[in-house]
């Protein structure tokens, strides 16, 4: 039986601590928070998104960063095993639009009892209120092993265990460190674990927020501020070369525009709009071509060709965006339908098809889901999620320079991570 101390009780974390646990091992997870999985509470707006339902491929397209590093532990771990485990633990789930996998209940706090109580079955010794201050290493020993010698080479230190923040060293077989990134600062998530891989001579990688809002220019959003738009399509270019197309919802607010596509767009956007201001097109009526429009468009006004045209655009939009669209087609709204010109309504039909807006900047982290960047995987272990520079220390979830767009994929991605290092524990490298 080895200790293992798994640093962080999150998502990545909590399954770590579970499949070390199923091993025999004697696991204690350290949490600086005093209750376990802050942000899974606030994921999916309290519902949380746990998985995706698709296959393994699927999964892998999602990823935006790394996905190829990914293969091993997607495979080792899948989204139906994901469902398996927390069906398993008498908590229901239900798939959505988009495969996005909730619990049935809709709120996430069953997803933390289910791993918590997954965890206190299995004999895992959570530590609240247990700030981790540093992972003590030391030099790798030799063995009397030529196999166990060979493994050892490839590290040139061996993990000896934790220093807590009260000055307590725990002595530790392996370190599990699955501290998340730095979005969501008030869940906890305050970038220890990149110090923690910095101090032991790894690389990380840049950082900046994902999956992130974004703000635009003028006031056009804060005047649409609340109103979300369904089954629209949006298109964000830098000139005349497109960087991202994509079909779903959005949302205006006060400073711009977010919801899951904007979100999505953001972590494919991101360096570029770091630069300068990019354009982002709102198509509203994406499911009809120009043409068709146009003729929906004459419909409505031949029905109403008497009224003006401010009272006769309820059937096409909704409330809060027809005084906007009448101020941007510039066609007066006290206007009788009837002399609307041929121009003028093609100026419509555009206007509802490219509803133009400019984008200059992503918020920051406290509104970024995910943080893009982190310990770079060319220095772990993509079957083990083991360093290849420390013996028995392990990264795993956002930590990682791994993420993936909206939908339940970054989620999967820390309980794939968080399985396949609790699962190795011991097991590659041996005599740890």
């Amino acid at each position: 039986m080895s200790r293992v101390a798994v640093i962080g009780g999150g998502a990545a974390g909590m399954m770590a601590a579970v499949a070390a646990a199923h091993n025999g091992h004697q696991v204690s997870l350290y949490e600086k928070n005093e209750k376990l999985g802050k942000k899974i509470y606030i994921t999916g707006k309290g519902r949380c998104n746990l998985t995706n339902d698709c296959e393994v491929e699927e999964l892998l397209q999602a990823v935006c960063v790394n996905r190829k590093f990914l293969y091993s532990a997607f495979y080792g771990f899948t989204s139906q095993d994901t469902i398996a485990f927390f069906e398993k633990q008498g908590m229901r789930t239900k798939t959505e639009r988009g495969n996005r996998v909730f619990p049935e209940s809709d709120h996430s706090s069953d997803v933390i009892r289910a791993l918590s109580e997954s965890m206190k079955r299995c004999g895992v010794n959570v530590m609240l209120e247990s700030e981790v201050e540093a992972v003590l290493c030391g030099q790798a020993e030799g063995s009397a092993d030529a196999a166990q010698r060979k493994e050892k080479a490839a590290h040139s230190s061996r993990i000896r265990g934790i220093r807590l923040r009260s000055g307590q060293e725990i002595c530790a077989d392996a370190v599990i460190v699955a501290t998340g990134g730095i979005s969501y600062r008030a869940t906890g998530s305050t970038g220890d674990g990149y110090r923690f891989a910095q101090e032991t001579g790894h690389s990380v990688t840049p950082l900046s927020p994902s999956l992130v809002p974004i703000e635009t220019q003028g006031d056009w959003a804060k005047r649409l501020q609340g109103l979300s738009l369904r089954n629209i399509e949006i298109r964000v270019t830098d000139g005349k070369k497109e960087l991202f197309r994509g079909f779903g919802e959005m949302m205006f607010t006060h400073f711009g525009v977010t919801g899951p596509l904007i979100l999505t767009a953001s972590s494919q956007i991101q360096k570029k709009l770091a630069g300068h201001p990019l354009d982002l097109y709102i198509d509203l009526k994406p499911a009809l071509s120009q043409e068709q429009l146009d003729a929906r468009i004459l419909r409505e006004f031949e029905a109403a060709k008497n009224k003006q045209f401010k009272n006769v655009l309820g059937n096409l939009f909704p409330a809060k965006l027809i005084p906007v669209m009448i101020e941007r087609s510039m066609i007066p709204p006290e206007k009788a339908v009837h002399d609307i010109s041929r121009e003028e309504r093609q100026r419509l039909v555009a206007l509802t098809k490219q509803f133009p807006l400019t984008l200059t900047r992503l918020r920051d982290y406290n509104e970024a889901i995910i943080t893009r960047g982190g310990v770079s995987v060319k220095e772990i272990n993509p079957a083990t999620m083991e360093s290849k520079k420390v013996a028995g220390l392990y990264f795993a979830g956002e930590v990682l320079d791994l993420d993936a767009v909206t939908g339940g994929f970054n989620l999967q991605i820390a309980w794939s991570t968080g399985y396949a290092a609790g699962s190795s524990v011991m097991q590659e490298g041996t005599d740890h």
